[in-house]
């Protein structure tokens, strides 16, 4: 089942009697979590019939007391182990499966870890519940999320804020929708989210961004480039080095895709780089200015300043000064 179908059987009142949910990305775990404590009983029913406990605490036995008791006053038994990568021995619970009333809804949060989907203990538990694992998203995945999670609570955002978003939260779900939830808050359904508001709101300038740094790269921009690393390196710590080294790794590893790509349309553009369409230009428009040899250089500079961000062979050089020193090498 996906998250989009878990989420919406708890909502509609048609729960599984076990949920195991594991992997990488803790935000989804934690949302379908969050809804089941929050949903299925009402707060005097919580009182008397919900039990949270967390894995470093108990074990599989205490576990399956708290499961096999029958809930006050009829209705449902919640039983919600909170990082349950920390039970020991999480598969000899396969013994206690059979015993555990139809009433009992017993949930996993299994972070960071996924069980054998070939043992017994896994193959039951989706027999009989849920096993969902939750994935990591990719950089290339978030644009999307974004737009998606704001549509979900009706608002619309223009493809240049959701990049700004992307290039300063990264890819913490958690972070990210907390960043939403403030727009969410300060605007109005009517207003589609710009660059301004995102900076009005969550502090990003609109002007001086990794976005705005890549485009005045990709338009070998000297004097803008400049600017926007003389913000940077004034504001270290809220624009470190190396997030910059990374991203625009990534923006330059875009620009040789576009090199290479078989079809130069702009939707297979777009797919083979991972942009939205909107974007497609601008990534052509860097290309025609950086050969196929440039990118390799500019990749090869950036890995020099990856090193160096780490405090590799600075001496006693401000971030300024190394900023203003990698944007010397990329544009000559």
């Amino acid at each position: 089942m996906t998250f989009e179908q878990i989420l919406s059987d708890i909502h509609n009142k048609k729960y599984a009697p076990i949920y195991f949910l594991m992997g990488d990305e803790p935000y989804f775990i934690d949302v379908i979590s969050d809804t089941i404590e929050e949903e299925v009983l009402d707060e005097t029913e919580k009182a008397f019939n919900q039990i949270v406990v967390y894995g470093r605490d108990v074990d599989i036995d205490t576990i399956a007391t708290h499961a096999k008791s029958f809930s006050m006053m009829g209705g449902y038994m919640v039983v919600i182990v909170k990082e349950a990568q920390d039970v020991k021995n999480i598969e000899d619970f396969e013994k206690y499966l059979d015993v555990i009333p139809p009433t009992t809804i017993l949930v996993f949060d299994y972070k960071y870890k996924k069980l054998d989907k070939r043992r017994t203990f896994t193959k039951k538990v989706e027999k009989m519940g849920v096993v969902f694992e939750s994935k990591k998203l990719y950089d290339r995945d978030i644009p999307g999320w974004i737009q998606s999670y704001l549509a979900q609570n009706g608002y619309s955002i223009t493809p240049k804020a959701t990049q700004m978003l992307t290039d300063f939260l990264g890819t913490d779900l958690h972070k990210v929708r907390n960043e939403l939830d403030k727009l969410i808050i300060a605007m109005p359904k009517t207003k589609k989210i710009d660059d301004a508001d995102v900076e009005r709101n969550i502090g990003i300038s609109k002007d001086f961004n990794m976005f705005e740094l890549q485009n005045a790269i990709g338009r070998r921009d000297v004097v803008k480039a400049n600017q926007i690393v003389n913000y940077f390196g004034d504001n270290p710590k809220e624009n470190p080095l190396l997030v910059a080294a990374i991203s625009l790794y990534g923006y330059f590893t875009k620009v040789l895709k576009v090199h290479y790509a078989s079809d130069p349309s702009q939707n297979a553009l777009a797919a083979a780089i991972g942009v939205a369409p909107y974007f497609v230009r601008d990534y052509q428009q860097a290309a025609r200015n950086f050969s196929i040899a440039d990118c390799v250089k500019c990749i090869a500079v950036l890995r020099e300043f990856d090193l160096k961000s780490k405090g590799y062979n600075i001496g006693d050089t401000s971030p300024k000064d190394l900023y203003r020193e990698m944007i010397f090498k990329l544009l000559h």
